[in-house]
């Protein structure tokens, strides 16, 4: 009789714990160490699919934005739609040796438009300055525009999406389960001035949501 009671227990518990896993999306909190394990996985070459738990649809719909969304590119190529830096492939020189972490990117497509989604995260902060580069190329930012970016973005509280002038492009700093920085950088399209700076903040917000 204790052993089918400890059993019926046990039973019970396990129950609970699957049902608050449903009820949450089950979703893995963010972590560094999650991170560059997942940045570890990937093949150099890239992926098929985005391994992080990014819903686009739902983020999309959230934000307003129109046309289908799921992963892909507008040009229809067969090119990889995930892809990953840092980890183990960083090397001595990289912003992400210096600052140990990891970027995964993935591309999906709303409509017609590309859209970008970079989730960083680094030991020390910032974790946005390695991505400065893609940053400074989708925004069209010149030396110095990039530059009072970078503090701006880096000095806002989590959550909150910092929008850059060109409207395009949105960084927002991610909550981490543990110690590091992370960010989420999403691009929409690279044409600077032609998109709704509101429905990129919000579609940055929306997909900050579903990893933290």
């Amino acid at each position: 009789m204790t052993h089918r009671r400890y059993g019926l227990m046990i039973a019970a518990v396990t129950a609970a714990a699957v049902l608050a896993g449903c009820q949450s999306g089950g979703a893995t909190p963010l972590s560094l160490s999650g991170l560059t394990e997942t940045a570890d996985s990937m093949d150099p070459k890239g992926a098929d699919a985005c391994p992080l738990s990014y819903d686009i649809a739902k983020a999309a719909k959230a934000a307003g934005l129109e046309g289908e969304a799921r992963p892909g590119h507008a040009d229809g190529g067969d090119e990889p739609v995930a892809s990953a830096e840092g980890g183990k492939r960083a090397r001595p020189e990289e912003a992400l040796a210096q600052n140990p972490g990891a970027l995964v990117s993935c591309d999906f497509l709303i409509g017609r438009e590309d859209v970008v989604v970079h989730t960083a995260a680094t030991r020390d902060r910032q974790a946005i300055n390695p991505l400065a580069p893609v940053i400074q190329q989708r925004a069209g930012m010149d030396l110095e525009a990039l530059t009072a970016y970078l503090k701006q973005a880096g000095d806002a509280a989590a959550g909150k999406p910092v929008v850059a002038a060109s409207g395009n492009l949105a960084a927002v700093r991610l909550k981490l389960d543990g110690e590091g920085d992370a960010f989420l950088v999403v691009a929409v399209g690279d044409s600077p001035g032609a998109q709704d700076s509101g429905r990129v903040s919000a579609l940055a917000k929306a997909l900050a949501g579903q990893v933290q």
